[in-house]
């Protein structure tokens, strides 16, 4: 699935095309991935014209001029393409936008678990994300109250986009190597220099992976080249790129980590 770096990859390459465009047509071939319906989202949709495309955690927003809403969340398989685009043969597309330049922009979801969802309110719509790890306002002292009040470990918490807003499997991993914690840690029990250390890790992780376009690893998310800056995710059996130590493999809620046993040691609680 696109973590925060390629939705906002994304978001960055599409913007300049989307934005003062005003949508001609809607329609969807699965309608099932619409919100609240099909009707609805084309209802909406059709007819205004797009101010601004930006992103919230893992969404996609298309804001429309009347004050809706457009948001769509690329799943496990969801993919954004042109229907002219060079060298690419749509496959699986489940829904289109005919724009008023004369370009259809595509949804194309080989496993159809993607959604778009029309809104008034954007706000309510995604109250219950957690905040933007990359915003201003996301500070240490927020990171710090946000994990001492839950009695979890830190990956699956990491994970919750309730907790933090556009985090996935890859950077949560990254970000917990960079921070030397490991991802069974308690997360009340971190003392403020961990803490210190996490938000830093996690911003710099971020950031490091819009720059290099995202992670690609597969089919889905093409183009971009951090996979070749990742230190620990993927990398089982190799060396540690810090100490040399094989990075170990393991199973935590369901989701692949991985871990230097060195660099990150599990310590008792």
């Amino acid at each position: 699935m696109p973590e925060l770096p390629e939705v906002e990859t994304i978001v960055r390459s599409f913007r300049p095309h989307l934005e003062g465009r005003r949508i001609c047509a809607f329609h969807s071939r699965w309608v099932k991935n619409c919100r609240p319906s099909h009707v609805v989202v084309r209802r909406g949709a059709v007819g205004r014209t797009v101010t601004q495309l930006t992103r919230r955690a893992k969404f996609i927003v298309f804001h429309l001029h009347d004050g809706g809403y457009l948001l769509v969340h690329l799943r496990m398989s969801g993919r954004l393409a042109w229907a002219d685009q060079p060298d690419f043969r749509p496959e699986h597309v489940r829904a289109t936008w005919d724009l008023d330049d004369g370009h259809r922009l595509l949804f194309c979801d080989a496993r159809k678990f993607g959604r778009i969802t029309y809104t008034h309110d954007l706000a309510a719509t995604t109250a219950e994300l957690g905040p933007e790890p990359l915003a201003r306002d996301f500070t240490p002292s927020v990171l710090r109250g946000r994990l001492r009040a839950r009695r979890r470990q830190l990956k699956p918490l990491l994970l919750d986009q309730t907790v933090i807003a556009g985090l996935g499997n890859i950077y949560t991993d990254e970000a917990l190597f960079r921070a030397g914690l490991h991802p069974l840690t308690r997360a009340d029990r971190l003392n403020d220099e961990h803490v210190r250390r996490l938000h830093a890790a996690i911003r710099e992780v971020l950031r490091l992976a819009i720059r290099s376009h995202g992670t690609s690893l597969d089919w889905i998310y093409p183009g971009g080249w951090m996979q070749r800056r990742l230190l620990v995710y993927g990398r089982t059996g190799e060396p540690c790129r810090r100490c040399g130590t094989p990075i170990v493999g393991l199973r935590i809620g369901q989701r692949g980590t991985h871990v230097c046993p060195k660099c990150q040691p599990r310590k008792a609680e």
